[in-house]
């Protein structure tokens, strides 16, 4: 099945080198092209694709204020956002997860990585599993922000121990394949209880799931390193 791409990016150079990648893998296609953050949330409307490959600074309406438009839109309940940038700030990062965003990436990263983020993300998975971004959800997920958490603390009770086990792990940065060796399970029994904790909690995608845990307690930040 391909995966769908609408590219969110004011620079139409880097849309346009985006798109020839994009379209020369046989399971990927780019559905669409924003050039401000306005056009990318009536695109994603329109077109209802896999995953916006999201800028944070374009003119009129940023991607991160674009990003939140198009998360918290039921219509597109099926649209990852996947936040690809040259400023990649712990504030953007903290940003782009509380947003709703699957994943965050650098624009500095390789065409192979760029690609299997594409993919990652579609798939309903996030891109929290690298060691600097571990670290900057360690730091930064716990600071206070504005309005409610995305899950009220008495719903991690809902939660079985295995899957509050396996959601703080997650939490930590663990991929599937960390998660399983760890604990000696099937990488499948590890999906299938991250998706019922998503599905109990009100989670999203597993960036959302990291969110909830790190709000209401699950998993605690380590004061960061001097």
């Amino acid at each position: 099945m391909t995966i769908r791409v609408l590219l969110a990016d004011d620079q139409a150079l880097l849309r346009g080198t985006f798109r020839l990648l994009i379209d020369s893998c046989d399971d990927l296609e780019v559905a669409g092209e924003a050039a401000d953050g306005d056009e990318a949330i009536d695109l994603a409307r329109a077109l209802q694709p896999d995953v916006v490959l999201m800028d944070i600074r374009m003119p009129r309406t940023d991607g991160l204020t674009a990003t939140t438009a198009i998360c918290d839109d039921p219509d597109l309940a099926g649209t990852r956002v996947l936040i690809l940038t040259t400023f990649e700030t712990e504030e953007y990062v903290a940003r782009a997860l509380r947003a709703g965003a699957s994943g965050f990436l650098g624009k500095h990263a390789t065409t192979d990585t760029l690609l299997d983020a594409i993919r990652t993300v579609a798939a309903g998975e996030a891109l929290l599993s690298p060691a600097a971004t571990r670290a900057l959800i360690t730091r930064f997920l716990t600071t206070p922000a504005s309005g409610p958490p995305l899950a009220p603390a008495e719903r991690l009770g809902d939660l079985t121990p295995r899957e509050q086990e396996i959601t703080a792990l997650a939490a930590l940065g663990r991929s599937n394949d960390e998660i399983a060796a760890e604990l000696v399970l099937s990488v499948l029994t590890v999906r299938t209880h991250i998706q019922r904790a998503m599905t109990k909690l009100g989670a999203r995608d597993r960036a959302q799931l990291v969110v909830i845990a790190y709000q209401n307690g699950l998993v605690r930040a380590e004061p960061p390193q001097t």
